[in-house]
């Protein structure tokens, strides 16, 4: 099948290479903020790892003084035109993964499909913010970035060919207008040719709906306490197999029940004779308590968050590429 959509993977690279070359043209015009700018994507299709990301380089930042801001596409969201996210805005409308980001960093977030004018929005809603994330920019080439950070997950580059014949939406090795690209592997190895940096991902256990929706963290022993339950492993992700294999290896026996990403859960789609239910964090944005007290009063739905971290050389190196930056503010800490 890659084969008979070679041709067509030709005719698509020449497209992303005509689209490049016109942004450094000119023609059309990139626009700037006056913030820098840090782009975190990929270049291959379906997840690896972006979210996770966005919310350690954000907790990061925090931590050296900055007050970031997030722009997001809003994958899943049915709303038009640029949207704050807010605690109370429903994933439908916004999408799943802005309202994430929001709700576990605390941070301003804008979705839209635009992100140049979210990014405006953005910063004429939140004067305070002195740097902006864009989640899963990469391919959004009229937002100008200053730093890109490239997320690779174990697969690399696949069979290493264009869409639609292979994963890749650029070519690996993409020339970028970014003053500096980093490079993480979201994998315990380097999957491409390309000089990076390693991360670490565990599940820092389970939490109660409720609880989590109320900031509570996940413990292991709850984690633990599943072992001798029936569990159904709900996830809709790009790689479920990447949520139910962690759940496995601590000992859980599970029912594993893969959805699309950005499933809606409407309605909800577990058996009604359920009882203990594990979803993602990305799942659980799109699950309030009250209607799971409502429709299904009898289950308990737990959370299981991911405990992402990048080896601190990556942030060594965003700092001093920060830091290198016409005009950047100095951050101490």
């Amino acid at each position: 099948m890659a084969c008979a959509l070679w041709p067509l993977s030709l005719l698509y690279g020449v497209y992303v290479a005509l689209r490049r070359a016109a942004y450094r043209s000119g023609w059309p015009r990139q626009e700037h903020i006056d913030p820098p700018l840090v782009v975190v994507g990929n270049r291959i299709v379906g997840g690896a790892g972006k979210t996770p990301t966005v919310l350690a380089v954000l907790a990061h930042l925090q931590a050296r003084g900055w007050c970031p801001g997030v722009v997001s596409r809003g994958h899943g969201g049915s709303g038009a035109g640029v949207q704050a996210v807010r605690r109370i805005t429903p994933a439908t409308a916004v999408g799943d993964e802005p309202l994430l980001i929001h709700l576990r960093s605390g941070v301003p977030v804008m979705a839209g499909r635009d992100r140049a004018a979210a990014a405006r929005a953005l910063i004429a809603a939140h004067p305070h913010v002195d740097i902006v994330v864009a989640d899963d920019g990469l391919q959004h080439l009229r937002l100008a970035r200053d730093i890109e950070l490239v997320v690779f997950d174990a697969r690399g580059a696949g069979n290493g060919w264009l869409l639609p014949a292979g994963p890749l939406r650029e070519p690996i090795e993409a020339t970028s207008s970014a003053r500096r690209t980093l490079v993480l592997y979201n994998a315990d190895a380097p999957s491409t040719a390309l000089p990076g940096f390693l991360s670490r991902r565990r599940l820092a256990g389970v939490v109660e709906l409720a609880a989590w929706w109320q900031g509570q963290p996940a413990r292991v022993d709850a984690l633990q306490a599943l072992r001798c339950k029936r569990v159904i492993a709900c996830a809709g992700i790009a790689q479920p197999e990447r949520f139910f294999e962690p759940l496995r290896a601590a000992g859980l026996t599970i029912e594993p029940l893969p959805l699309g990403d950005h499933a809606d859960f409407v309605p909800l789609p577990w058996p009604a004779d359920a009882r203990d239910v594990v979803v993602t964090e990305k799942d659980a944005v799109k699950l309030v308590p009250e209607r799971m007290a409502r429709e299904r009063p009898g289950l308990v739905v737990w959370v299981a968050p991911l405990d992402f971290t990048p080896e601190p050389a990556l942030f060594a190196a965003l700092d001093a590429a920060l830091a290198a930056l016409p005009a950047a503010p100095r951050r101490e800490g």
